[in-house]
C-alpha cells in the first residue's frame, strides 16, 4: 500500500512513554465533555469580581485563558480551577474572546482585584507587555501558560509541553506513515500550522520541518501549491473555516485534475478539521494523511472513522498540575521547579520553564491514552 498506518508496536511505546511524562494523573478529575465547560457565571469577555470558594485561604490566582472557541481552552480552563480550588486557592478564571483588549482588561482587573499570582494563556504574546509591567510592579509573579509571553521581563516562569517535540512527533509519523525511507515517492504534501501570533506555532512549524525537510529537498515529498514557509502556511486564530478556506482554494487549484494528495500537515485539531471539512466536500482521490494536536473530541470520532490519521495528546491534566505545583512554590517563596533554563528566550529574558512530553494518539492506542486514562469516556467518543 502506497500509505500505513504505524505498527501497534510503536504505538504501545508510546504509551509507555506518556507514563512517563510529567505529572501523576490517577488523581486528576476528567475532562470536560465537548461542549461542557467550567467557565464563570459572565459570559465570555465580561469581567466581574470572582466569587469565592470553598476552601480559598491560600489565596487569589488569576487565570487568563484566550477564548471558549476552542475544545482544548474550554478543558485547560477547568483543569487548572478544579487543581487550584482543590488546592486551597480562590480562582478568578476568565476568558478573552480573543481579543487582546479585552484580556488586558481582565488582568488588569485581577491585579486590582489582589491576585497573588497569575496564569495567563496569552492570545498574542506580544500584546500584554503593559499590563505585565503593572504586575511586575505590584509584585505579582506571572506564569506564561503554554504559550510564551514575549518581551517582557514580568514573566516569572513558563509551564508548557515540549512544542518542538510536538512538531517532530508529527513529522516522524508522516515519515513512518509514508515509509519515506523506503518508497520510491514522489509524494503530495500540503502544509497547515497556526497563528502567527502564537510563539508556539513557530515551534511546531519548525519542528516538523527539521524532520521533513529532507525529503522535501531530494524531492520526495512535493509542495504542489508552493506554499511551505510559515508565513504562507500560518492560520490566524488556529480558526477552522480558516484552514478550511484555504485548503478549498489548494483543491481547486491543484488537485482538481486528478492528482493524488498524500499528506496534510496539521499542527492541530482545529485546523486539521478544516481540512478534513474541505476534503471531503471537493477530492475524491485516495484520502491523505493528516496530523493533529489536541485529541479534540471531534478530531478523535475522525481518527476512528479514518478521516484524520494522529493527533498529539497534551494532557491538560497534566500541565494544570504542573503549574499548581509552580504556583505552590511561588507561594512559599521558594523556586518552582523547572526542566529548562535555555530554550525560552522571549526577547527580553530566557524564561525558567517546565516542559511537559507529548504522545501521538491513532487508532491503535487512542483507548488506552484517552479512554483508559479517565481523560474521555466511551459514549464521549461516539
Amino acid at each position: 500500500m502506497k500509505r500505513k498506518l504505524l505498527s501497534v508496536i510503536l504505538a504501545a511505546a508510546m504509551v509507555t512513554a506518556m507514563l512517563a511524562g510529567c505529572g501523576s494523573k490517577e488523581a486528576e478529575a476528567p475532562a470536560a465533555a465537548e461542549g461542557e465547560t467550567e467557565a464563570p457565571a459572565q459570559a465570555e469577555g465580561e469581567t466581574e469580581a470572582p466569587a469565592e470558594s470553598a476552601g480559598g485561604e491560600g489565596g487569589l490566582v488569576g487565570v487568563a485563558m484566550p477564548t471558549k472557541d476552542l475544545q482544548r481552552w474550554n478543558q485547560d480552563g477547568s483543569n487548572m480551577k478544579a487543581e487550584l480550588e482543590a488546592a486551597g486557592y480562590t480562582v478568578d478564571l476568565q476568558y478573552a474572546s480573543n481579543d487582546n483588549a479585552t484580556m488586558v482588561s481582565q488582568i488588569e482587573t485581577m491585579i486590582t482585584n489582589g491576585c497573588k499570582v497569575l496564569v495567563i494563556a496569552s492570545i498574542d504574546g506580544d500584546a500584554l507587555g503593559t499590563v505585565l509591567a503593572q504586575a511586575k510592579e505590584a509584585n505579582i509573579p506571572v506564569i506564561a501558560y503554554d504559550r510564551l509571553l514575549m518581551n517582557s521581563d514580568a514573566v516569572t516562569y513558563y509551564a508548557t509541553f515540549d512544542n518542538y517535540m510536538v512538531g517532530q512527533k508529527q513529522g516522524e509519523y508522516i515519515v513512518q506513515a509514508l515509509d519515506l525511507e523506503n518508497a520510491e515517492g514522489p509524494f503530495n504534501m500540503e502544509i497547515f500550522t497556526g497563528d502567527p501570533g502564537d510563539n508556539n506555532a513557530n515551534f511546531f512549524y519548525g519542528g516538523a520541518m527539521d524532520v521533513l525537510n529532507p525529503y522535501i529537498e531530494s524531492g520526495k515529498l512535493v509542495i504542489q501549491s508552493g506554499q511551505k514557509e510559515f508565513a504562507e502556511v500560518a492560520t490566524a486564530n488556529w480558526a477552522t473555516e480558516t484552514a478550511q478556506s484555504r485548503m478549498d482554494a489548494i483543491l481547486a487549484s491543484y488537485y482538481a485534475d486528478g492528482t493524488e494528495l498524500d499528506v496534510v500537515l496539521c499542527s492541530n485539531d482545529s485546523t486539521a478539521l478544516g481540512v478534513t471539512n474541505a476534503l471531503e466536500a471537493a477530492y475524491t482521490g485516495e484520502w491523505p494523511v493528516i496530523t493533529g494536536q489536541d485529541c479534540d473530541v471531534a478530531n478523535v470520532k475522525n481518527m476512528i472513522a479514518g478521516k484524520q490519521s494522529m493527533s498529539i495528546f497534551k494532557d491538560t491534566r497534566t500541565l494544570a498540575s504542573q503549574v499548581v505545583k509552580m504556583v505552590d512554590s511561588i507561594m512559599k517563596g521558594e523556586e518552582a521547579e523547572v526542566n529548562d533554563t535555555e530554550t525560552y528566550d522571549n526577547g527580553a529574558i530566557v524564561v525558567p520553564s517546565y516542559l511537559c512530553e507529548p504522545v501521538f494518539a491513532d487508532v491503535n492506542n487512542y483507548k488506552e491514552l484517552l479512554v483508559d486514562s479517565g481523560y474521555y469516556t466511551e459514549a464521549d467518543l461516539q
